[in-house]
């Protein structure tokens, strides 16, 4: 009965569909290291996710190409703004990618999680609730121990600073999306994003001194799947995050390195007993940041409140206003659900 009742809700194990799709993602995050690793053998970072990114523009351009003609300003604005952090992002993790060791690049990838309220903070004027700060420390810790105790004590090069500087744009890339979620139409948005990233990726290739490589099927192959994927994926971050919370959000896509831990270990790999620690930490944050004690307290004036009669109307006298809730609006008004998207 609970399970059906769950269904019909569109909620399992206290996660909506939202929530879901995010997990879906982080599911298929967590298994392109290896691929992008092998693609590195036969391409540089910035052509193969430019053209990993121009697959994905162009075939969202051509599924959404008769809904473009409305497209106003604040849909260029807010898929310009994120398209950046995703070139960003993206093209700095690859080059890392090329230099650093996985482990090394899964610890400092992992710094946007504890960014994100931050940014949060600076963007949205939006101050984290204990909950998400508890549900985010969760995560982090787990993402160290999953990551292995040496993984943070490197010395700093250039892979592990652009493997940084991803981080910062990942955790901006999070809040963006939330920042224009229900702004702006999301077939629009995600059109421009991707094709964003893909032209700035292809600009930059002169400054680095990075020139188109030789003909290669691996990376062709790993390029066209990778960004047919990146179509379908930018586009339900755009729609999930219209009520999934960034802080949320964050936690969610932190289980990455656990859908890649599992991955390998498929492949034969074993993980240590610190990293399966971490990864229940991760899983445990999930929940942990959608803790809502104050229901608690709700429940308790509803049942302070003075029960009517039957027959009689409601429990406040005829022609008063209703009891104020405690943010001095009559409850009738206040949202029904819980969770109302964040912007």
């Amino acid at each position: 009965m609970l399970h059906s009742r769950a269904l019909r809700s569109g909620r399992l194990l206290g996660l909506g569909r939202h929530d879901l799709a995010l997990v879906a993602i982080t599911m298929f995050w967590g298994t392109t290291f290896l691929i992008v690793h092998t693609a590195m053998r036969h391409s540089g970072p910035l052509f193969f996710v430019g053209f990993r990114f121009a697959t994905a523009g162009l075939l969202s351009l051509l599924v959404f190409r008769k809904t473009l003609r409305g497209t106003t300003r604040r849909d260029l604005v807010a898929g310009v703004c994120v398209g950046v952090t995703i070139a960003l992002g993206y093209a700095l993790q690859t080059y890392g990618l090329q230099t650093v060791s996985s482990s090394t690049v899964a610890f400092i990838t992992a710094l946007y999680v504890p960014l994100v309220p931050l940014f949060q903070w600076l963007i949205l004027r939006k101050p984290p609730k204990p909950a998400g700060l508890l549900g985010i420390a969760c995560a982090a810790a787990g993402l160290v121990l999953l990551a292995g105790p040496g993984a943070g004590g490197t010395a700093l090069g250039t892979g592990e600073l652009a493997t940084l500087g991803s981080a910062v744009a990942g955790a901006a890339e999070i809040v963006l999306i939330s920042r224009f979620a229900g702004r702006v139409d999301l077939r629009r948005a995600t059109v421009v994003q991707l094709l964003t990233a893909s032209i700035l990726c292809f600009l930059a290739m002169p400054a680095t001194g990075e020139s188109v490589p030789a003909f290669s099927w691996v990376w062709l192959t790993a390029a066209v799947g990778l960004g047919s994927a990146s179509a379908i994926i930018q586009l339900t971050m755009n729609w999930a995050q219209q009520s999934v919370p960034p802080m949320r959000a964050t936690v969610i896509y932190s289980g990455e390195p656990v859908w890649g831990g599992l991955v390998g270990r498929l492949a034969g790999d074993r993980l240590p007993g610190p990293a399966i620690l971490g990864a229940a930490l991760i899983v445990l944050g999930v929940f942990v940041s959608e803790a809502r004690p104050p229901r608690l307290s709700r429940l308790s004036r509803l049942r302070r409140r003075p029960v009517a009669a039957a027959g009689q109307g409601p429990a406040h006298p005829v022609g008063s206003a209703p009891e104020p809730a405690p943010d001095g609006r009559p409850e009738e008004s206040r949202p029904a659900c819980a969770g109302s998207p964040v912007a």
